[in-house]
């Protein structure tokens, strides 16, 4: 059984063969790859015996579905119909995204859609690949860093018609992940005869930064011929560039902040600086002191002061308190005062009618 589901070509059926726009479908598929991830969609100027030969430019790519197949190689999925950008006959067009290739199409009508007769196809001349298609080059390290990623399209064709094909014109084209391919126009210069073939390598360039799982598509003459999957490594030197923008910016920020404050805030000598201010402001004070006018006394008042100082050295008689100290003017001493000594606690001078006398002589 497992041989036989193989073998089989992939099919799809319709519940209904004609439907109009914003009415839906319901697609039924068998036969397919098991866990297989399946687009969906309906096609104008095509049909199940030529396929869509402009691609799916002729299909109505924004209402298209995705679909898993079950592990028994069947899905179900009901799909909404919308008018193509091409006239009808129409498929509803099913087809695999990733692995390996296959695809299936059923007629079906859109009501009120237009309708044309399918283009003539050119006699004489026709091109098929006989070889397996490949992708020449690698990556560097400016692709590392997100340049271009490009590869050369090798691939063999031969004439299997009557006539010999000149100059022909190619269409190559990538899609990443269920979007459709964007085509371009290449010319290979030559001229392949009936019965003949010709390798033929064509370039192919992505979008810069591009990363991630590609498909390059060759047609020719409105048909696809092949298609070549192609993986594209991310550039790493990019993320590389950004961590370390992350990075280093904040630290300059921080350091550039940091010897900002260092010269805002107050250095730590400013203490000694203050206290040394201080030592000069006093040194000023006493310079200024010696510098004034000094008050001349007396010689009886000098020979007094000088007395009275020797006095204040000595230590205190029995008749006085320990921790008292008498304090007297310089220029008015006890011995040197005309009105006498005055008594002990007495602070004015003695008056005429005090009742104490000096004596010359003490009681023995």
């Amino acid at each position: 059984m497992p041989q036989a589901s193989a073998a089989a070509k992939p099919e799809v059926t319709l519940s209904k063969a004609q439907a109009g726009k914003g009415g839906d479908i319901t697609v039924k598929g068998k036969a397919w790859r098991p866990d297989a991830l399946l687009m969906i969609l309906i096609c104008g100027q095509a049909t199940p015996a030529r396929g869509v030969p402009g691609g799916t430019n002729s299909c109505a790519n924004a209402e298209g579905l995705a679909v898993t197949t079950k592990s028994d190689g069947t899905f179900t999925k009901k799909l909404p119909v919308a008018e193509p950008p091409e006239p009808c006959p129409c498929v509803v067009h099913v087809a695999t995204v990733t692995g390996e290739k296959a695809q299936a199409d059923a007629p079906f009508k859109v009501a009120g859609h237009p309708v044309e007769a399918l283009p003539k196809q050119q006699g004489g001349g026709r091109l098929s690949v006989l070889t397996d298609t490949r992708l020449e080059g690698s990556s560097g390290v400016l692709n590392w860093f997100g340049a271009p990623p490009s590869r050369k399209f090798v691939f063999t064709v031969g004439n299997v018609g009557s006539a010999p094909v000149k100059d022909p014109i190619f269409q190559v084209g990538t899609s990443h992940g269920v979007f459709a391919p964007q085509w371009e126009e290449q010319q290979w210069r030559g001229t392949i005869a009936p019965g003949k073939k010709a390798q033929i390598k064509l370039p192919v360039e992505l979008s810069a930064g591009a990363h991630g799982n590609y498909l390059v598509s060759l047609k020719f003459g409105g048909k696809v011929l092949a298609e070549q999957p192609w993986g594209v490594g991310r550039p790493w030197g990019v993320t590389l560039f950004w961590i370390l923008l992350c990075v280093v910016v904040p630290a300059a920020v921080f350091r550039i902040g940091m010897a900002v404050v260092d010269r805002l805030r107050p250095h730590r000598r400013g203490g000694a600086r203050t206290r040394v201010a201080g030592r000069h402001r006093t040194g000023r004070l006493a310079e200024l002191t010696d510098r004034l006018p000094k008050l001349r006394l007396p010689q009886g008042a000098v020979a007094a002061d000088q007395a009275a100082r020797g006095k204040q050295r000595t230590k205190p008689t029995d008749t006085e308190e320990p921790g008292t100290h008498t304090t007297t003017l310089p220029w008015f001493t006890p011995d040197t005062d005309p009105g006498g000594t005055a008594p002990a606690g007495q602070l004015s001078a003695p008056s005429e009618n005090s009742p104490t006398t000096n004596t010359t002589k003490g009681n023995t």
